[in-house]
């Protein structure tokens, strides 16, 4: 039952994170298109850079929850991967109760009021001439505070669950770069499986190390 629980909620960040990331394609495109205009065509747009920035802006935001439900924020911590599990589970929910919790609702909080404000005054940039509308875009603002604070209500119960049976539950699988080597790597007709396990097991060590790297980096 807490595993379908805890499921639901990585679905539904997984699924949001996921959405969002289209609109990398959408900004891809925009810059493209502008570039052309800008150079090609003699003729810049000025509301440009400010639909760039909402657009990035969405993204990084809506893709928060995503990335907290696969256990991807960097750790400043050099001592965490050495712990066991309860002491890793102890560590992370007093962290999550002094500091994620106020801060998350903080922010869904004035975030709220921050978009209410913008969509009654039908606000626009004031950063470039004739700027575009904004109002829709800090509403995403309460919007993604609330998705991560949903997913953080899910990490504290990982927590508790972790402090019961000394082992942290499962997260909701998402594909990873090893993920489409094996794929690969199945459908080659000219690799046997050994060498299959082999390069399996490469990749695993060279992606393990890059991970701890960027730990000890933070």
């Amino acid at each position: 039952m807490v595993q379908k629980f805890l499921f639901t909620i990585d679905s539904i960040s997984t699924w949001i994170g996921k959405a969002a990331s289209w609109l990398i394609i959408a900004l891809m495109l925009l810059v493209c298109g502008e570039v052309f205009k800008r150079y090609a065509l003699n003729a810049p747009t000025a509301w440009i850079f400010d639909a760039s920035n909402m657009l990035y802006g969405s993204l990084f935001m809506l893709c928060g929850a995503y990335t907290l439900a696969q256990n991807g924020h960097v750790r400043g911590d050099f001592f965490y991967g050495s712990m066991r599990p309860r002491m890793q589970a102890s560590f992370d929910l007093v962290l999550y109760i002094l500091f994620f919790l106020p801060g998350i609702a903080a922010l869904v909080y004035a975030g709220s009021d921050y978009a209410a404000d913008s969509w009654r005054i039908r606000e626009h940039s004031n950063v470039t001439a004739d700027g575009p509308p904004v109002y829709h875009f800090k509403t995403i603002i309460p919007i993604a505070g609330a998705l991560v604070l949903l997913q953080g209500l899910a990490e504290i119960v990982r927590c508790f669950v972790c402090l019961k049976t000394g082992e942290w539950p499962q997260r909701l699988k998402d594909v990873a770069e090893i993920d489409v080597v094996e794929e690969q790597l199945a459908n080659s007709d000219y690799v046997d499986k050994d060498a299959v396990r082999d390069a399996l097991a490469r990749v695993q060590d060279i992606d393990e190390e890059a991970r701890q790297r960027s730990v000890k980096d933070s």
